[in-house]
């Protein structure tokens, strides 16, 4: 598929947004998803290519973070290895039925998140104790990752609610310990969608260079403001991803809602 400069600028400008807003809060699928299948891309290559852009961007923000010691790939290397092997499971998936299966869940499972950031008066700068130990967080982040591998959207809004509410981490260092987890669904992701072929290379690339650079800017405004900018944008995300969904004619609850 042959997509013109003007096509490519426009995939670019919407990466580097995605970027921004994703290295904070996640939900960048929610621009760059629709971007690309604006630009006549198929579903499904629509997600294989959205992975490659995604892989630079969360990798930069993930060294960011590393770099001012929010991460602890020590600790938690088992829920990163879980979004690994779960993206794969989704991805595989993804590559021979209907991903619109899971758009009818999606609205109810994001106003959930949206309520739980707005009304838990808990969370802040500080670790907490966690509700569940190593193994079952490993197992719900690999739940995320088969999702992630499978759709995409809200991905990084459910990992940092898991780290949150069930980890005990820190709104900062669960959103740091959220783009590990969301680099290796990703790269997975991504190798299992190459090897289906799916992959458009120039686009992804291109749009690889805005999202390394939104990731940096999204990852050094979280670090400075912390959790009085990222808790917000979580909400505003899980809200405005509802919404498009809900919006979407082709969404099974936009169907049975407004036939």
């Amino acid at each position: 598929m042959i997509l013109t400069p003007e096509t490519l600028a426009f995939l670019m400008a919407a990466a580097l947004m995605a970027g921004c807003i994703d290295a904070m809060a996640g939900g960048g699928g929610l621009i760059t998803l629709p971007a690309l299948m604006a630009a006549g891309i198929p579903p499904v290559q629509a997600v294989a290519t959205n992975k490659l852009q995604s892989c630079f961007g969360t990798f930069g923000a993930c060294l960011a973070y590393a770099r001012r010691g929010h991460m602890d790939l020590k600790t938690y290397k088992g829920p990163v290895i879980a979004a690994f092997i779960g993206s794969v499971g989704g991805a595989w998936l993804l590559q021979r039925v209907d991903p619109s299966i899971l758009a009818g869940l999606m609205p109810a499972l994001l106003i959930t998140i949206a309520a739980y950031f707005t009304f838990s008066p808990k969370l802040g700068e500080a670790d907490r104790h966690a509700r569940v130990g190593i193994a079952a967080l490993s197992g719900l982040i690999g739940v995320i990752g088969f999702y992630d591998g499978f759709f995409g959207p809200g991905a990084g809004a459910f990992y940092t609610t898991i780290f949150l509410a069930l980890g005990g981490l820190s709104i900062l260092r669960a959103t740091a310990q959220t783009k590990a987890a969301n680099f290796a669904s990703n790269v997975a992701g991504l190798l299992t969608m190459v090897a289906g072929g799916h992959v458009l290379w120039v686009a992804g690339l291109t749009m690889a260079i805005g999202s390394v650079i939104g990731g940096q800017v999204g990852s050094h405004l979280a670090m400075r403001f912390g959790s009085r900018l990222i808790k917000p944008l979580l909400i505003i995300m899980s809200l405005a991803l509802t919404a498009k969904m809900l919006i979407d004619p082709k969404n099974p609850i936009h169907i049975y809602l407004f036939g």
